[in-house]
C-alpha cells in the first residue's frame, strides 16, 4: 500500500463520554468522524493512568513492560525510548511531529520526533491553531502527526449555558445529586471544547487535500476523572474512545464490538503500512476486524496499575462475560491521592468513603452486572470461573515478566509519591530514594 499519513489524535480523561458512544455529551464533530470512520466499542487502555496508558499505546507494549509505570512528570520512564513508534515509522520514511501534550517523557525532546512545536499552554485552541499551521505549510509525507489535547482534565471550566446542570445525569458510579451534576455539566463543557479543537484540526486536514491518504487515530488515555473511574480497572476505569479512518478499511461509519486494547494501534499501523513488526510488540493487529476476516482478535484484554500519585499495584483480565481484578498491596481502604479533587470526590468523601473496605480479588459477571458492583468472589457456584480468571492472569505476569511477581515494586529513585494513606495528589509528597 501506498504510505499513508498518520494524524494520532488523543485527548485526556475522557473515557467514552462522548457523543458517538451514546452519551448526552455534545461533540458533533467527533460524531462526524465515527460516520465515516469505524467505532470501536470495547476499546480498553492498557493502564488506567496518564503516562502508563499513552506510553503503552504508542510502544505496543503494556505499561509493565515498557516501564511507564507511573507518571512522567513525576519521575517514571520508559525503558527504551527507541521502542515509540516514532522511530519504527522514521525507519519507512515517516517525518514525525508532535503538537501539545505527550506525558511519555519528561521531556519530549527525549521522545525523538523530528518537530516538537513550541506552545505556551496545552489547551485546545492552542494546539488546533499550531496542528492547523503545521498542516496548512505542507509537511513531508508520510508524516505522524501527534496531536494531544489538555482536554478532558481537570480542572474543569465552569458549564455553559447549554450545559445546565439540572439537566445532567452524572455517569453510573455517582449518586445523583447537585455537586454530581454541576461537576459532571462542567466536563461536558470541557468536552465541548475539546471537540471544537479537535474538530478545527480535521477541517485543516481536509483544507489540505490529505484526509484522503491519512489514517486518523482519535483516542483517549483512560476513563473520566471521577471517582471510581479514572485510575481503576473497571470498565469505567480502562474504558477508552477509540475512532479510527482512513484508507484501508476505516470506512464507512461501521460500528465493531470486538474486544481490542490501545497495545492493538502499533502492529495495526505495520499491518495495515505492510511494514515488519517490532519483536517487542505484545498486541495484535486490528485489520482481520476491519477487513471482516474474524470476529475476535483478542480472547482477553488485560490492564494495570502500579503508580499514579501514590502507590497502588493492581492488576485484571477482562473477557467478553466476565472481568477479574487483582489487588497486591494488602490494603483494605482505598488510595485517595489517586483520584482527582472534585465535587464528586466530595460527596463521596462525606459519605464514608475513606473506611470503605475494599476487596483483595474481585469477580463480576459484565452481563447481569455491566457496573462491576457485585462483587462474586466468594460465591461458591463461581469458584471455576475465578479459578479460570485468576489462571489467565497469571499466565499474562508470568508470560511479559511483570515485576509484581517478585514483590512490591518500588519507584525510581528521585521519582515524586504521595502517601498512600492521604486524601489527594495535592498535598505534600517526597521522593522514593
Amino acid at each position: 500500500m501506498k504510505p499513508l499519513n498518520i494524524l494520532y489524535l488523543h485527548s485526556h480523561d475522557t473515557g467514552r463520554y462522548v457523543q458517538p458512544y451514546g452519551h448526552a455529551v455534545a461533540t458533533p464533530n467527533l460524531q462526524r468522524l465515527t460516520e465515516q470512520g469505524v467505532l470501536f466499542r470495547k476499546a480498553f487502555c492498557a493502564g488506567p493512568t496518564c503516562s502508563a496508558s499513552r506510553a503503552a499505546l504508542l510502544t505496543g507494549q503494556c505499561p509493565h513492560s515498557s516501564g511507564m509505570i507511573g507518571l512522567a512528570h513525576r519521575g517514571f520512564s520508559l525503558h527504551d525510548c527507541s521502542q515509540h513508534i516514532v522511530h519504527t515509522l522514521r525507519k519507512a520514511g515517516y517525518f514525525s511531529a508532535l503538537v501539545g501534550v505527550q506525558h511519555v517523557a519528561r521531556s519530549a525532546d527525549a521522545i525523538g520526533y523530528d518537530l516538537v512545536a513550541k506552545l505556551e499552554s496545552n489547551r485546545a485552541d492552542g494546539v488546533a491553531a499550531a496542528a492547523r499551521k503545521l498542516l496548512a505549510d505542507a509537511p513531508k509525507q508520510p508524516f505522524f502527526l501527534d496531536v494531544g489535547f489538555v482536554e478532558t482534565h481537570r480542572a474543569f471550566p465552569p458549564p455553559c449555558p447549554a450545559d445546565d446542570p439540572r439537566y445532567c445525569i452524572p455517569p453510573a458510579p455517582l449518586p445523583d445529586t447537585p455537586q454530581t451534576r454541576r461537576d459532571v455539566a462542567a466536563f461536558k463543557t470541557s468536552a465541548r471544547i475539546l471537540d471544537q479543537g479537535m474538530g478545527s484540526v480535521l477541517a485543516a486536514l481536509e483544507e489540505s487535500g490529505l484526509a484522503g491518504s491519512t489514517l486518523v487515530v482519535c483516542t483517549t488515555d483512560h476513563g473520566i476523572a471521577f471517582p471510581g473511574m479514572k485510575c481503576n480497572l473497571t470498565d469505567h476505569g480502562i474504558g477508552v474512545m477509540l475512532i479510527v479512518r482512513g484508507p484501508g478499511g476505516f470506512e464507512g461509519g461501521k460500528a465493531c464490538d470486538a474486544m481490542v486494547s490501545h497495545i492493538d494501534i502499533f502492529p495495526t499501523v505495520c499491518d495495515l503500512l505492510e511494514m515488519e513488526p517490532p519483536g517487542w510488540l505484545q498486541g495484535r493487529s486490528m485489520m482481520p476486524l476491519v477487513r471482516a476476516e474474524a470476529e475476535e482478535i483478542n480472547d482477553e484484554i488485560l490492564a494495570e496499575v502500579t503508580y499514579h500519585a501514590a502507590y497502588e499495584p493492581m492488576r485484571c483480565v477482562r473477557t467478553q462475560r466476565w472481568k477479574y481484578i487483582r489487588r497486591f498491596d494488602g490494603r483494605t481502604r482505598a488510595v485517595l491521592p489517586n483520584c482527582d479533587d472534585s465535587l464528586s470526590k466530595d460527596v463521596w468523601l462525606h459519605a464514608g468513603w475513606r473506611d470503605r473496605r475494599l476487596a483483595e480479588e474481585s469477580l463480576y459477571d459484565l452481563v447481569f452486572d455491566p457496573n462491576e458492583t457485585g462483587n462474586l468472589a466468594e460465591d461458591a457456584t463461581c469458584a471455576p470461573i475465578l479459578e479460570e480468571m485468576r489462571a489467565r492472569l497469571r499466565r499474562w505476569m508470568e508470560k511479559t515478566d511483570d515485576p509484581l511477581l517478585r514483590g512490591p515494586v518500588p519507584a525510581p529513585p528521585g521519582a515524586v509519591v504521595n502517601d498512600v494513606d492521604g486524601l489527594s495528589p495535592n498535598e505534600p509528597t517526597r521522593r522514593a530514594l
